[in-house]
């Protein structure tokens, strides 16, 4: 039977990939509630890809602090899925402002779970989340789903509060949770402010790229994966996990930073001029981030498109559609 998906920020760039994947490997309804902030360069993710007009794509801009309409309740009408990925997400910004982060990203979350409250068929809730919330990884360090969390930055701690009140919503109000934790996504059309398409602008303009290292000069580390296999596997994760369960959502490899600029300026060819910087200016800096993915691989899920011809994918397609980096 079709399904009626509500993602929420699904204008965005992690989102719009969601959006993108489930109209190629569903017959499933989506809405989409976004309430369409500087990231989202309004609705030119889904517009460029020719799904703005499609019949299975319903819309509405809304900002998530505040309540539903009775009016737009009425218009979403029956909702089977809600995928939770609306969030502030730049960890500068939320160090600069914690408090609009801190207040936007949980009541945000309190107001999508009272309104999944009011449905009384919704199958699953799956709430978004990252791996930040495990604060930073030691050497040979990954977490597990279960670990404590420990945060290190005001975005961060928006995150793991918000999958408090997700818990704490399911245990009193019987609401049906998932949650998935995944590392640092990069594809096409993401924000110039996060380290993949910086790198390719930065690069392109004959710019420095600042690669960040710890007080000993250690290059700082990602296990980066592609918007794409993040899709992939919040799909599979509905259709083969358990309600009550979370999931990390593991990148394929670890990268430290320089290297990641250097594929990007080996598939522009143009030199890399960086400086190592020890980001002092970003208090509670994490140089590493790790998640054990052995769950969800037991589970059968295996990331479908390889790291490096995704990156160079990525930066290809990025050089054809320079407005991105605008």
């Amino acid at each position: 039977m079709t399904k009626t998906v509500l993602g929420t920020g699904c204008f965005g760039f992690i989102g719009s990939c969601l959006v993108e994947h489930l109209i190629k490997n569903t017959d499933w309804n989506i809405v989409i509630i976004d309430k369409l902030t500087y990231a989202t360069k309004g609705y030119d993710r889904l517009r460029d890809i020719g799904l703005l007009g499609n019949s299975r794509i319903k819309y509405f801009t809304h900002d998530l602090v505040n309540d539903f309409s009775e009016g737009m309740k009425k218009e979403i009408g029956e909702i089977d899925y809600i995928y939770h990925l609306a969030a502030e997400s730049h960890v500068d910004s939320s160090i600069n402002m914690p408090e609009f982060f801190i207040y936007n990203n949980v009541m945000s979350t309190v107001k999508i779970l009272e309104y999944a409250r009011t449905l009384k068929n919704l199958e699953l809730f799956l709430y978004f989340s990252t791996d930040e919330v495990y604060g930073p990884a030691g050497e040979d360090i990954l977490f597990k789903e279960d670990d404590r969390h420990n945060p290190c930055n005001p975005y961060s701690a928006s995150k793991s509060a918000s999958e408090s009140v997700c818990t704490a919503y399911a245990n009193t109000y019987d609401i049906k949770l998932m949650t998935v934790n995944t590392m640092n996504v990069y594809g096409e059309k993401q924000n110039i402010e996060k380290f993949v398409p910086k790198c390719i602008k930065k690069i392109l303009d004959g710019d420095i790229v600042d690669i960040h290292v710890d007080k000993d000069n250690n290059l700082g580390t990602r296990f980066y994966i592609h918007a794409r296999n993040v899709a992939d596997a919040i799909l599979f994760i509905t259709k083969n996990g358990k309600i009550g369960e979370k999931y990390n959502i593991k990148g394929e490899k670890e990268v430290d930073n320089l290297t990641i600029a250097q594929l990007v300026s080996d598939v522009i060819k143009k030199p890399l001029k960086y400086k190592l910087v020890n980001p002092e200016y970003r208090p509670g800096h994490d140089a590493k981030y790790g998640l054990d993915g052995s769950k969800l691989e037991k589970l059968g899920w295996k990331p479908p498109i390889n790291f490096e011809n995704s990156l160079k994918k990525t930066v290809l397609w990025t050089l054809e559609n320079r407005k991105w980096l605008e």
